[in-house]
């Protein structure tokens, strides 16, 4: 199984938080990322996570994927209710290969990030519209893919 946390592209400010849409530099900056990952994503199957809000939906749009809302991955959710929310906490991959994409926020995608790695939800900064790559071997080993910020795609 292949895990790819990927936090919203740059938003607008304002209130509600909830609505905000993205920037022109966020509208391109999904586009970069998703075509990059489009370009890579395994044969095996891809699924798609969003947070409800305005930004993560737009940034996943990008991906021209069908994808699930759900507030599970929401601006509150903690980093191990994400990773039981994508089937990655179980520790094993259960052989059917493919890739859950999680299209979320910070602070948990950090810790999210931090805790796949290390085993503690550590506070790791993650740009916006920056992703993690993780794959995980049967035997629970697991590997970064990648790691990219849009800054690195231009």
């Amino acid at each position: 199984m292949d895990l790819i946390l990927w936090r919203h592209a740059q938003a607008e400010d304002g209130s509600p938080d909830e609505a905000r849409p993205l920037t022109g530099r966020g509208v391109k900056d999904a586009a970069a990322v998703a075509a990059w990952l489009r370009a890579r994503l395994p044969a095996g199957g891809v699924s798609v996570l969003c947070s409800p809000t305005v930004r993560t939906r737009r940034t996943a749009e990008a991906l021209a994927l069908p994808f699930e809302v759900s507030e599970r991955v929401g601006p509150g959710a903690s980093f191990d209710a994400v990773l039981d929310a994508c089937g990655w906490s179980g520790g094993h991959d259960s052989g059917g290969g493919g890739a859950v994409i999680v299209v979320g926020h910070q602070p948990w995608i950090g810790q999210a990030a931090a805790a796949v790695l290390t085993g503690r939800g550590e506070p790791w900064p993650v740009r916006k519209g920056a992703f993690w790559w993780f794959a995980r071997r049967a035997h629970g080993e697991v590997l970064v893919r990648a790691a990219l910020s849009p800054d690195m795609l231009r």
